[in-house]
């Protein structure tokens, strides 16, 4: 397999947020401000910390306040997909950031949705959308979105997650969103283990997690890492941000290929493709020449991505067949 041919591969994204993955064209538009400037959008190369890294989501965020502004986004991130035949996208986003006095929660869903299904028929790419509770707000908010949110599970909305900064807020903490999640039958995912904290990983699992998100902290137990893989349970890997929020300071530190020695079910992904400057493509080249030009790696990240996913069990035998090559 050569660097020029993974481009053309299928791809598959299960981590991407919506406002982190935001062109810089389409933000300049929706802002009325064409001053902008993508350094204002991306996390520098010196990064110092996930706090620093979520400051660039303020101006992303304040085009997103209307219906507008979130079916232009919904859209515009599935063209942006398409340029690098991805099949398949679960799109995150916190609705509670979106929605304001005079426009709910739940025309906040229903936004994305309908910007994501006009991309879809435009062009082609399948997608599901995965609402994030945030860590800074209350139980309270983050019940109201979870109640919404499951009104429109199976009608574009997939699954939960807990997003926001890790290291102030542990997981443990948001048990009874979980509990209530699990009774309504909506899956789960959440952010566990970026900034260090293997309890937080362990957390998700017990509350029965189908995947989490970046999961760096999992390889301090390894008992809890046979779990995993004994459970199939996903691990949404993002190098180029775990790399710039000082998840792991170099790329030798980084867990993935022994994840993918131990059995885990690894994926790669973006997670904020404006934010991290990065694409589906670049992640895989990166993690391609960085094991050695290994193609049986990148056929298993693609694969494990597909196993993993939240989509149609039709759409995921088609997608293994097409990753035949």
């Amino acid at each position: 397999m050569e660097l020029l041919k993974i481009k053309k591969l299928p791809k598959i994204e299960l981590h991407c947020h919506l406002d982190g993955s935001m062109p810089v064209g389409l933000i300049k538009e929706l802002s009325q401000d064409a001053t902008i400037l993508a350094d204002q959008l991306q996390a520098p190369k010196d990064c110092g910390s996930l706090k620093e890294y979520l400051e660039r989501f303020s101006i992303p965020l304040r085009c997103l306040r209307t219906a507008e502004g979130l079916e232009a986004a919904g859209r515009g991130l599935l063209e942006d997909v398409s340029k690098e035949n991805v099949k398949y996208i679960e799109v995150r986003f916190a609705p509670m950031l979106s929605a304001h006095e005079g426009f709910s929660c739940r025309q906040v869903i229903d936004s994305v949705l309908r910007g994501l299904e006009k991309g879809y028929r435009q062009y082609g790419v399948h997608y599901n959308v995965i609402v994030c509770a945030m860590r800074h707000h209350s139980i309270e908010q983050n019940l109201t979105m979870l109640k919404e949110a499951r009104e429109r599970l199976g009608e574009g909305v997939c699954a939960l997650d807990l997003a926001g900064d890790e290291a102030a807020f542990e997981t443990s903490g948001f048990r009874e969103l979980f509990v209530r999640a699990a009774k309504w039958d909506m899956p789960f995912t959440i952010h566990s283990g970026e900034c260090g904290s293997v309890a937080n990983v362990k957390e998700a699992f017990e509350l029965g997690a189908k995947r989490i998100g970046h999961g760096i902290a999992l390889q301090k137990d390894k008992e809890l890492m046979k779990k995993f893989a004994d459970h199939k349970t996903g691990i949404e890997m993002c190098p180029t941000s775990n790399l710039q929020t000082k998840a792991v300071e170099r790329w030798e530190e980084y867990p993935l290929l022994m994840y993918l020695q131990k059995g885990l079910k690894v994926s790669v992904n973006t997670d904020n493709r404006t934010v991290s400057n990065t694409t589906m493509t670049k992640e895989l080249e990166l993690v391609y020449k960085s094991c050695d030009y290994n193609n049986d790696i990148i056929s298993q990240l693609l694969r494990n991505a597909v196993e993993t996913s939240l989509a149609d069990d039709n759409l995921k035998n088609k997608w293994m067949r097409e990753l035949n090559y």
